[in-house]
């Protein structure tokens, strides 16, 4: 495993853990770390025929809340205006397109962190 001494290399890692936990839930990846002028989205995965734009967290501990409470109102309407802008580039429509926001947070030890899959987040 990957250093994970700043906070590039840490989101990469758990990037790839999160990456790897839905795929073994039978999601399959479609991009991960696709950005614009809106923002970024983690992992772009799909689940039979729904689109998912998942946000990754990781905290160590949960003194400042935790991962799950770190994706603010703000940042789901940049992942939102993101999703809908990596929609339009895959020649798919926003408004006929299944999709769906979910949030994988991870906690604790990096090597073994507890995983939480919130389905439909926001």
């Amino acid at each position: 495993m990957p250093s994970t001494n700043n906070s590039k290399s840490t989101g990469q890692v758990t990037e790839q853990i999160a990456a790897d936990y839905l795929t073994k839930q039978g999601l399959s990846l479609q991009s991960a770390n696709f950005h614009n002028r809106a923002g970024e989205i983690d992992l772009v995965m799909t689940e039979t025929d729904t689109w998912v734009f998942v946000e990754v967290k990781y905290r160590r501990n949960n003194n400042f809340g935790g991962a799950i409470s770190a994706v603010s109102v703000q940042k789901q309407q940049k992942i939102k205006q993101c999703a809908a802008y990596y929609l339009q580039q895959a020649g798919l429509n926003e408004y006929n397109t299944s999709c769906r926001f979910d949030v994988i947070a991870l906690q604790g030890d990096i090597t073994n962190p507890e995983i939480t899959w919130l389905k439909n987040a926001f």
